[in-house]
């Protein structure tokens, strides 16, 4: 499909002829100039490149005369779509997902934006996507209707189209007029971090309560987005007697979702209840409940199962544990305590996930000791420390005792290691090396009992 059309003036293509030419995938974009006697004049025309080392999305031929034009087109176009067809067979590998991150902040900003996108490149590679490209704007003033200048969220569709890209992930999140908006420029999936982080925890979520709160989330993200068409519609059909064959498209789906977080909520309650009884009476045994807290993929569940001989799964990727998990340990003199897992913490966790999740983070106030497991190896474990420091605040855990664990110490220099863990009050391990763990066991030992030597501690699940 091509456009030709007429510049009365003579004027070369225009940029939004150049940027239709892309957006549109056109085979051609031509303009025909018109002579003072009206008769064909000058003559310009574009078509898209395959990707290069320019970088260059598309090249523009120009002709002083309209009769100066020979060419072929139907054998121009056939050779032009056979190289492209070619440059892009060759991105179909792996069966993944290719993605560009897009980070838009304005410029007074002290945003992280280096920090949040290696962040959301991990967020990424976990969601099984291929990111092949990095996208940063620095606007003056975000731009209310698709966050980043019109210009350039043009270019990055383009840039888009050329590399082979399926989906765009934004670092922020977008509105629903955003969202909308930015769909509007392609075919291809738009999505923020939000969903991104949404999708993550649905695929992890495997227990029936897991399901059930990631659904929540889902829902609840999704019910403000349902706008557009159909909402003027709305007022001529409402109260008794309106619904039925009435109601638009719209008003069903949004009443549907309603209704589906309404029976959602009222069975997370009942599991809650259950959970309550359980807690109840392992309250009432007398046990030491320790929780083990963190950001996500910090080495939790590899803590976990070093600790009591578990076989808790392990990836090297973010939100593997969803579902709390807890385990005995039995420590010397008779005594046992019950270590617990918990979902791991990260930056701008989607307030609706946050919501949906708070039941299971409320079973940490039930322990007796929260293990705090930071990452030393990370370049951003102070920031990540606090992050999860904050998010306890809000659970009103300020006052649980809590020891800081620096784990992954065989990452770093072992000096290095106990130097941090001494400046905050921890302890350094590796949960790969079990010998490094005795220090830990001796201050656990100490909080809930009291001083005294420890030598050996034992486990079962």
């Amino acid at each position: 499909m091509r456009c030709i059309h007429t510049h009365l003036k003579g004027e070369p293509l225009s940029s939004d002829d150049l940027t239709d030419l892309a957006l549109l995938r056109l085979d051609l974009m031509a303009a025909i100039g018109v002579d003072d006697r009206g008769l064909p004049g000058n003559f310009s025309m574009a078509y898209l490149l395959p990707k290069n080392p320019e970088g260059q999305l598309w090249r523009v031929e120009q002709y002083r005369s309209f009769y100066e034009v020979e060419l072929d087109f139907k054998e121009f176009i056939s050779s032009l779509e056979d190289e492209l067809e070619r440059d892009f067979s060759a991105y179909e590998v792996d069966g993944k997902e290719r993605a560009i991150l897009v980070s838009v902040v304005p410029k007074r900003s002290s945003y992280p934006i280096d920090e949040s996108l290696e962040e959301l490149r991990e967020l990424a590679r976990t969601a099984g996507l291929d990111v092949i490209d990095v996208v940063v704007q620095r606007p003056n003033e975000l731009n209310p209707k698709y966050l980043m200048g019109s210009g350039k969220a043009k270019e990055l569709m383009m840039k888009a189209l050329q590399t082979g890209a399926d989906i765009i992930v934004f670092d922020q999140n977008l509105t629903p007029a955003q969202a909308e908006a930015l769909s509007e420029l392609t075919d291809l999936k738009v999505i923020d971090r939000t969903q991104l982080i949404l999708d993550i925890f649905a695929k992890r979520a495997h227990t029936r309560e897991g399901k059930l709160k990631v659904e929540l989330a889902q829902l609840k993200y999704t019910l403000p987005r349902l706008v557009g068409r159909g909402v003027a519609m709305s007022r001529l059909m409402g109260g008794i007697g309106g619904r039925g064959p009435g109601e638009t498209k719209l008003e069903v789906d949004r009443r549907r979702i309603k209704e589906r977080i309404h029976r959602i909520e009222q069975e997370l309650k009942e599991i809650a209840k259950s959970s309550r009884q359980r807690r109840v009476r392992r309250k009432r045994s007398g046990i030491p409940i320790v929780s083990i807290v963190g950001y996500t993929n910090v080495g939790k569940s590899t803590l976990l199962n070093a600790l009591t001989n578990s076989d808790v799964k392990v990836e090297d990727k973010l939100f593997v544990t969803l579902d709390t998990t807890s385990r005995r340990l039995r420590f010397p003199e008779e005594r046992e305590i019950i270590v617990t897992d918990t979902v791991g913490f990260i930056r701008n966790l989607p307030r609706d996930l946050f919501d949906a999740f708070r039941t299971t983070l409320e079973e940490l106030h039930d322990a007796d000791l929260l293990l705090h497991v930071i990452d030393i190896s990370s370049p951003r474990f102070r920031e990540q420390m606090e992050e999860v420091e904050s998010l306890l605040m809000k659970l009103d855990l300020g006052g649980k005792p809590v020891l800081r664990v620096f784990n992954k110490m065989d990452l770093v220099d072992r000096d290095y290691a106990e130097r941090i863990a001494e400046r905050y009050k921890g302890v350094a391990v590796s949960a790969l090396h079990r010998e490094t763990l005795l220090s830990l066991l001796q201050r656990i030992h100490e909080i809930l009992w009291g001083t005294g030597a420890l030598r050996e501690a034992s486990a079962s699940g």
